[in-house]
């Protein structure tokens, strides 16, 4: 049945995670000052000139106006939420959203962390809004009469989903967060803010891996991201296969190393990244499969 997931089918998806993100830019806090200084100002520090001097700048713009400024960006996200979920607008809406998630991918997020080196797969690489922008392009209606398959997402998300998790793997090479006790105070970190239960798991994951693992966990976690990447590109039942546990590991990202998106902050903008690589793997359930057997 997911073999015949269709474009609108992650076009709903995405106008409802557009609509969501959109809603949460509601809370009260974004209205604030708080959003600026506790949400894009962290994401700034430590990054190159060519990324922090626009970040500073729009931090600056933000704090004279941020009613104004959030209100905009609010209405902007709901907006693209609503054309998208709206068949006959959905073109005009994704192709927005593309131009959109760039714009956010670097000022709000700051590249993801990626120039920084210091961010993995496990705590939102590469960035919600670039998978956004990517998965949005991914589906576009097609012109009718390009071909049979028009309805299907493009096969090059494959490649897509094998570059973000064979980098995941490369990424987790970097100093700090290469060893079992650097991944464990990480997870612990986590804990801080979080509602009891979430707490509770944050600290007994860390816990776990810190007294019973070795540096050979962080071994096997840097081989599961390079199967997961580089599986998809196989025949369908062994790219199914390192889809599923692609989201799988995603899930499990989500709760201990991104804190369920930090839903319970007051600033939360998005669901974090893992949401979006589970649906950038469903949406390629759904694209043709010989394009992509290459073994």
């Amino acid at each position: 049945m997911l073999h015949n997931i269709t474009k609108r089918n992650i076009q709903i998806a995405l106008g409802g995670l557009w609509f969501l993100d959109g809603a949460l830019q509601l809370q009260h806090q974004m209205f604030t000052a708080n959003f600026a200084n506790d949400v894009i100002t962290p994401a700034a520090d430590g990054q190159p000139r060519f990324i922090s001097g626009p970040m500073h700048f729009f931090i600056h713009v933000f704090l004279l106006q941020p009613v104004i400024c959030n209100a905009l960006i609010a209405l902007v996200q709901l907006g693209l939420g609503v054309l998208i979920l709206k068949k006959s607008t959905a073109k005009f809406g994704l192709t927005a959203s593309i131009f959109w998630g760039l714009f956010v991918w670097y000022i709000g997020e700051g590249l993801g962390g990626l120039a920084t080196g210091q961010t993995s797969l496990l705590i939102g690489a590469p960035g919600a809004a670039l998978i956004y922008a990517i998965i949005a392009l991914g589906v576009l209606p097609s012109a009718p009469g390009d071909d049979k398959d028009r309805s299907r997402p493009a096969v090059w998300l494959a490649f897509v989903w094998a570059i973000l998790w064979l980098g995941g793997a490369v990424l987790q090479f970097v100093n700090g967060q290469n060893t079992t006790a650097e991944l464990s105070s990480m997870i612990a970190g986590m804990a801080d803010g979080a509602p009891g239960w979430l707490a509770a798991l944050d600290i007994h994951t860390a816990s776990f891996l810190q007294q019973h693992t070795g540096n050979w966990f962080i071994g096997m976690l840097i081989i599961l991201q390079a199967i997961v990447g580089f599986c998809v590109l196989m025949r369908r039942r062994v790219r199914t296969a390192a889809i599923a546990i692609g989201i799988v590991v995603s899930l499990i990202f989500w709760v201990s190393g991104q804190s369920c998106g930090m839903y319970y902050s007051g600033l939360a903008t998005d669901p974090n990244t893992a949401p979006l690589i589970i649906l950038l793997g469903i949406a390629i359930l759904g694209t043709k499969e010989i394009d992509l057997e290459i073994v």
